[in-house]
This record gives C-alpha cells, sequence and structure tokens, in this order.
C-alpha cells in the first residue's frame, strides 16, 4: 500500500494531503459556502427592497395619488377592527339625531334673478275669473366673459379769474397701477384665474383674445408683479395678525424659478406657507425662499409664541427651540408612509392575510373616527374625550409598533413608517393636550394644494419676483377663502380701495373679516 501510495503521488506530481489537511479543506469550503449564500441572502434582500421602490415609484407616476386603498374595505371589516371601533364608539356621547333629509336647497339669494313670465294666450284666458303666476322652477345661468372697454370722461369747469383763466377738472378714481389700461375688475379677473383656477397666462391671453382683448401674457406678468408692492403693506398686516395667534401649521413644496442668482435653473427652491392666527381670523401666508434651511422658519415665525403643527422635518427644531413653541406632529405624513408601503407591497390576492402596513393604518384609523365623533363638541370636552378614548388607542399603538419594528425587514418602507411614527411619537401625540388642536395638519396643506395644482400647469416660475408675486397672490385667494369670501369678490373689493389706503385704519379696514 505505502507503495502504490507513492505511485499515485510520483504521477501526479505532489504529495497526497493528509487528514487534518482535507478537514481543513473541508472547512474552507463550507466558509466559503456560508459566505456565498449570506451574499445571496443580502442581495435578495435589497432586490426586494428596490423591487419595492419600484413599485411605489411607478404608482406615484401612473396611479392614483388617493390615499385610499382599493382593500379598505376588506381590511376594516376584520372582526377585531370592528370591535374595537364599536367599543370606542360605545365610549363616545350620543350623536345629534339627523334631520330628516330634505329636497335640494335652491340658489343662493344673493345671486340676481331675472324673472321670465310664461303667459296664457288671450284665447285661453278668454273667461277666466282672474289669472296669478306662481313660481315653477330655477335655472342656474352663466354669462361667459365679454370683454368691454371703460370709458372715463372727465368734466371741467373753466372760471375766469384776473389774468387768466382756472380749470377745475373732476376727480379721478385711484387706480393700483396707475396709469393702466387694466380695470380692477380685468385684475381681480386675471389673479383668481391663474392663481385660484390655475390657468397659465398664455391660455389667459388666448381667452381674452378670443373675446376681443388683446393683452400679450408679458403684460399680464407684470401687472402682476407690480401688484406685489400695491398688496404688501396688506400682507404686512396680515402677517402681524397672524402671530398673535397661539397656533399655526407648517409646510413647504418645492418650486423652480429660473433666473434666480447663483442657483441652476433646475435646482429646486421652496415655497413655505403658514396657516393660522385667532381662532376667527385665520390668516393663510406664502413665502417664496431659496433655501429650505432652518433660518426660514426662524424669520417666518419671528415674535410668534404658542403651538407650531409640521411634519417631522428637522428644519423647525431650531425655531421651536429659540422661542417658546411647542411642535406637535401630523398624523396625515405619519399614515401616507404606511399607506405608501402597501401600496408597493407585491399585488395581494384574495384570501391572503393583512400585512403589518395594513395592520397600522387600521390602528390609525380608530384615531380618525374618534375625531370624526367628537368634531361638534368643545375644545373643552374635545380634551375630555381624547384623553378617555385616544390615549388608549395611542398606547395600544405604539405597543404594537414596538414590536413589530424588530419583524420586518429594516430600511423597507413598513420599517420606515414604524420607525418614523416611533421618532415623531411625543410630536404626534401633543394634539392630545389641548382640544383646539387639530389631529393632523389638513388645513394648511388643503391651502398649499392649488399651488401644487397650478404648479403642474405652468410648471416654474420665470424670475425670484415672479415668485414672491405669486406668493402674495395666494396667500390673499387662501386668506379669502379660509374666512368664507369668494376671491374674485375679495381682490377686487381691496383693488378697488388700496390705492385710496393711505392710512393703517384704511388698510385694516381691507382685512377679509373687516369685509362685509
Amino acid at each position: 500500500m505505502p507503495e502504490a501510495k507513492k505511485t499515485q503521488e510520483k504521477s501526479l506530481g505532489y504529495p497526497s494531503p493528509s487528514v487534518p489537511e482535507l478537514l481543513q479543506i473541508l472547512q474552507h469550503q463550507e466558509q466559503l459556502l456560508a459566505d456565498r449564500e449570506q451574499l445571496i441572502a443580502e442581495q435578495q434582500k435589497q432586490l426586494k427592497l428596490l423591487e419595492e421602490q419600484l413599485r411605489l415609484a411607478t404608482q406615484r407616476r401612473f396611479g392614483t395619488s388617493s390615499e385610499k386603498l382599493p382593500f379598505q374595505g376588506e381590511l376594516f371589516d376584520e372582526a377585531e377592527l370592528e370591535v374595537a371601533l364599536s367599543d370606542i364608539e360605545a365610549q363616545l356621547p350620543p350623536e345629534p339625531p339627523k334631520p330628516p333629509r330634505k329636497k335640494r336647497k335652491g340658489f343662493s339669494d344673493d345671486l340676481p334673478r331675472i324673472r321670465v313670465d310664461l303667459c296664457l294666450s288671450d284665447v285661453e284666458k278668454a273667461g277666466a275669473e282672474k289669472t296669478f303666476f306662481s313660481k315653477v322652477k330655477e335655472e342656474l345661468d352663466i354669462i361667459p366673459a365679454q370683454a368691454r372697454v371703460i370709458e372715463y370722461w372727465q368734466e371741467k369747469a373753466v372760471f375766469e379769474q384776473a389774468g387768466g383763466q382756472r380749470i377745475q377738472a373732476a376727480e379721478r378714481p385711484a387706480h393700483p397701477l396707475g396709469k393702466c389700461i387694466a380695470s380692477v375688475q380685468l385684475l381681480a379677473y386675471i389673479l383668481v384665474a391663474k392663481y385660484a383656477d390655475a390657468l397659465p397666462l398664455y391660455r389667459l391671453e388666448q381667452i381674452l383674445k378670443r373675446y376681443g382683448g388683446n393683452i400679450s401674457r408679458t403684460t399680464m406678468a407684470n401687472w402682476v408683479i407690480r401688484l406685489d408692492d400695491v398688496f404688501k403693506p396688506l400682507i404686512n398686516l396680515l402677517r402681524e395678525c397672524q402671530l398673535e395667534g397661539d397656533y399655526l401649521q407648517a409646510d413647504e413644496t418645492r418650486l423652480q424659478v429660473l433666473k434666480e442668482t447663483g442657483r441652476p435653473a433646475t435646482s429646486d427652491k421652496w415655497m413655505w406657507l403658514v396657516r393660522g392666527g385667532p381662532p376667527d381670523q385665520p390668516v393663510v401666508l406664502f413665502e417664496y425662499d431659496v433655501s429650505r434651511s432652518e433660518e426660514v422658519p426662524s424669520r417666518l415665525l419671528d415674535g410668534f409664541s404658542g403651538v407650531l403643527q409640521t411634519d417631522g422635518y428637522a428644519g423647525y427644531n431650531r425655531v421651536c427651540r429659540d422661542n417658546p413653541i411647542t411642535r406637535i406632529g401630523c398624523w396625515d405624513h405619519a399614515r401616507r408612509k404606511f399607506v405608501e408601503a402597501v401600496k408597493a407591497a407585491p399585488a395581494k390576492k384574495k384570501g391572503q392575510p393583512v400585512s403589518k402596513a395594513d395592520v397600522a393604518i387600521g390602528k390609525i384609523r380608530k384615531l380618525y373616527r374618534i375625531e370624526d365623533r367628537i368634531e361638534a363638541l368643545t375644545p373643552e370636552q374635545k380634551t375630555v374625550q381624547r384623553k378617555k378614548l385616544s390615549q388608549p388607542v395611542l398606547d395600544d399603538l405604539k405597543r404594537w409598533l414596538e414590536t413589530n419594528s424588530r419583524r420586518v425587514p429594516k430600511d423597507s418602507l413598513t420599517w420606515t413608517a414604524i420607525n418614523y411614527t416611533l421618532n415623531q411619537w411625543d410630536y404626534l401625540t401633543g394634539y392630545c393636550r389641548d382640544g383646539h388642536l387639530h389631529i393632523s395638519n389638513a388645513l394648511a396643506e388643503n391651502a398649499i394644494r392649488p399651488f401644487a395644482v397650478g404648479r403642474r400647469n405652468w410648471l416654474f416660475a420665470d424670475t425670484p419676483r415672479g415668485a414672491r408675486a405669486s406668493a402674495t397672490v395666494y396667500s390673499l385667494i387662501e386668506t379669502a377663502k379660509a374666512n368664507g369670501l369668494e376671491p374674485y369678490a375679495y381682490l377686487r373689493h381691496v383693488l378697488q380701495h388700496i390705492a385710496a389706503a393711505d392710512t393703517v385704519e384704511k388698510l385694516e379696514a381691507l382685512l377679509p373679516w373687516n369685509v362685509k
């Protein structure tokens, strides 16, 4: 046998390995296989995360923007959730009885009315003892826009004076832009069409041309920019009033401005929004800035003390730290992250168990159900009910989040949503301390939505002055809406009187809550 082994070694050209060497080779091979399996597992995990991100990106681009999920009916019919909601509703004060359903109300009494008499012929009413009219129908009628020219003829009186004549002319109405060919009605129409109805100026140019008014988009843009200076004193008064309140909501969104000095045209600039003020005097203010840094909210909220509600963006930390400001969070933003996780998940087959993101949405839904039921209560009653009803739901949700944060893949959308909610927990639960506060930042988001809709149409601002002017007009329109005023009527009223508002008292008369 030794001779055979020597012969084999000689034929192979190297000595045969010993048993320990074979064991060592085997262990090395096993380690290589283990490392390879671990690498494959990591790659599979990374592939799943990338697929999740791809599904979310596809949904964002091609899917609906609504946060309502198509399977919510199935999810929220779960016995466990429905029993919990039933227990919550059993503890709520009884809802007031709903009035019987009424027929559709007629049109507003503020609308002008034209009477059309439908008369009998002489033959049809011949021999009648008497006739009378009864209203049988109302129709809403719209008069399409039409262009017209207002001619101002100024009366002048000539007086004979020693050595000559003196001419006395009738006073001309003050125009906010001085020598301008646009009436205040046209200016208000342009502002509302662009900033409330999201019509780009090139479309307005075509519309006006169709009605016989040849006004270029460049001219209209210049009018808007010039009005920024006209409206500025009113905006300053609105900001002072807003800061007198004790509860504000803030948000920000991207904006491209092409000709911003020192910044590429494609870089993101920012439109900031702050909403709030005294309860009966809500103010919505937009502010353009090239930065999203913490210096911006510090400037916008200088002098404010109270509660500030925002999403989880860290740029608001400094202003809350340096001022007597209590920050609270927004449950809409926390819920949205779970909704994104659900939308990015693979297609769900009927009968499959719900995901953890589904369950989280169901638990958060309980909080909103409570808010719906206590909406009509006084702030003091809301505080009591939130402590009694919402706090147990919040405690249960937090325990669930802490337990399941370790049961989902790290860096997945569900893991991100869970950790965002836990990191923001103290802010998110802040609304329970005061019945004046809201569960979410929805009022600010609703105010900024018209800007986002308009941005999809006109895409960008050309200059910083244009962006600032846009912020001013959005502020006036959204503040008017927040105070129950029709934007066109309010802007027309302001434009008719602001040129003559040479005192603080006259400017204050133009604030939305002072306009009848």
